[in-house]
């Protein structure tokens, strides 16, 4: 995959290294030159250091924003890393923005514009590499022998085949044999229900699903073509 990173402090530089040091290609954005220089001599692999601001659009593109799998915006500051990721978002569409969140009060500001927000690094890097190889599903835990999976499958933005202020009915979602709906993660209000035949789904909400592990992509597909 191909990541860009905006950001080259402690965070971004460990971030970097995780994700370079299995196999993918990043590119860096940090506005501070020494920073930018010391990556250049730290980092292994395929990477690209960008000395720049990560909220200007012309520095996304010379980091080869349009071509990203994932942009993750790590820095100290909340405020940038949202519209960092709002850029990468609503200009280049990226597919996938994960905003490190510093300030636990801010989570609901990047939750109401449909940012996926988290504070621990590692959390990072293994969203990148279970929910973005898996088309925005996450694998959130493993249940009894490790053979039954606890997804958080996020509805698309852009539903193909309902208007997306009707939603999708949860009774039409014909889920494969050896998974179950079980709950559901309302962007808008920011609280979890346990799912029902008669609850609507939205762009930007996160179905919670039980599946046996054989078929997730099962799973995934039916949430895709939504």
């Amino acid at each position: 995959m191909y990541i860009v990173i905006m950001g080259g402090g402690k965070v971004g530089e460990y971030l970097a290294s995780v994700l370079l040091g299995k196999g993918h290609e990043v590119a860096v954005l940090e506005s501070d030159r020494d920073t930018a220089d010391h990556l250049s001599v730290e980092l292994q692999g395929e990477y690209l250091i960008i000395n720049g601001d990560g909220c200007d659009s012309d520095f996304q593109e010379d980091a080869g924003i349009r071509k990203a799998d994932v942009f993750v915006a790590v820095t100290g500051r909340d405020d940038d890393n949202l519209v960092a990721c709002e850029i990468a978002t609503r200009v280049f569409n990226v597919n996938r923005c994960i905003a490190r969140v510093n300030n636990p009060k801010n989570r609901r500001i990047f939750r109401e514009v449909g940012i996926e927000s988290v504070s621990s690094t590692m959390l990072i890097a293994n969203m990148i590499e279970e929910e973005a190889l898996m088309g925005g599903v996450g694998v959130v835990s493993a249940l009894s022998r490790g053979d039954i999976a606890l997804l958080e499958i996020a509805i698309p933005q852009k539903l193909r085949h309902f208007k997306m202020d009707d939603g999708v009915p949860v009774d039409v979602i014909d889920l494969p044999e050896g998974s179950l709906l079980i709950a559901v993660d309302r962007r808008e209000y920011g609280e979890a229900e346990v799912a029902t035949d008669d609850m609507v789904l939205y762009p930007g909400d996160k179905a919670v699903v039980v599946a046996e592990h054989d078929i997730v992509d099962d799973v995934r597909a039916v949430f895709g073509a939504l």
